[in-house]
């Protein structure tokens, strides 16, 4: 991080001990610690992430760029379904996490190719697996609205209201994105999204023809049967309405259940 600007967000020691299950070793994500600084106060120190984001890995520029082998994108799917698994249904609060931005570049990858969800900046607390807007919930103020092109749930983009679906909606984009290589929203078809353009495809339910949609930059390495479940699953999690679509637990199980090596992948050191 030399010669490199950063910005050092700092969160009250209760709402470290909050997040953390008072520093419970089970929330352990990776190496570091909580250390006085010069002056006073506390820093946390968290593990540097070596290899940057999945944007820059999928999308980024030839400095950037790395080829994900198919089963390590695999894995990175399912890890993101268990970021979401805790922030739904098992984070220590008393109400779900919305995380409200998922997206590639909030998805930090480490020197295994391990998943570490980032950037909090939009997430709620205390929405339901879904909300239906009654006229009660009706505003003519202005809303601010989360999420990022090409990943935001349009039943959100609609209702202005969170919930645990419009995660799931933002995952079933990135399993597209992991699937075909191409970004949800690019400058060179700003009219059509990811979703739009496979949306044919998945609405029809035709996923056989899977090699036409894999990403060509795998030549061709990339187990048939694997790629139609997870063009499945990412139909199911783009769903209308929100009610149809899976929880994160249910995703995960499918994963598990198509591709019974993800636990092993994720266990290595390769």
């Amino acid at each position: 991080m030399e010669d490199q600007a950063c910005t050092i967000v700092k969160f009250s020691w209760d709402e470290i001990k909050r997040f953390t299950m008072n520093f419970s070793t089970s929330r352990v994500i990776g190496s570091g610690g909580f250390k006085d600084e010069i002056g006073g106060g506390g820093a946390l120190v968290l593990e540097y992430v070596s290899n940057g984001s999945l944007q820059e890995k999928l999308h980024g520029n030839e400095n950037e760029k790395t080829l994900i082998p198919w089963r390590k994108r695999m894995a990175i799917a399912a890890q993101l379904a268990e970021a979401l698994e805790y922030l739904h249904d098992k984070c220590d609060t008393s109400l779900p996490v919305v995380h409200g931005d998922i997206k590639a570049s909030n998805v930090l990858l480490d020197h295994n190719l391990n998943v570490k969800l980032c950037d909090f900046g939009s997430a709620k607390m205390g929405f339901s697996s879904t909300v239906v807007l009654n006229s009660s919930t009706r505003s003519n103020r202005p809303r601010v609205l989360m999420g990022s092109p090409g990943y935001t749930d349009p039943h959100y983009l609609r209702t202005g209201i969170p919930s645990k679906k419009n995660d799931v909606y933002s995952l079933g984009v990135i399993v597209l994105e992991l699937i075909t290589g191409m970004e949800p929203f690019s400058s060179e078809r700003p009219t059509q999204l990811l979703t739009s353009l496979l949306g044919p495809m998945l609405n029809n339910g035709d996923v056989e023809e899977v090699s036409g949609v894999v990403d060509p930059c795998l030549g061709g390495e990339f187990d048939p049967e694997e790629a139609k479940a997870m063009l499945s699953l990412a139909a199911q999690c783009l769903r209308h309405p929100p009610t149809l679509r899976p929880s994160a637990a249910q995703i995960l199980e499918t994963i598990n259940n198509h591709i019974p090596i993800y636990m092993r992948i994720t266990n290595t050191k390769s």
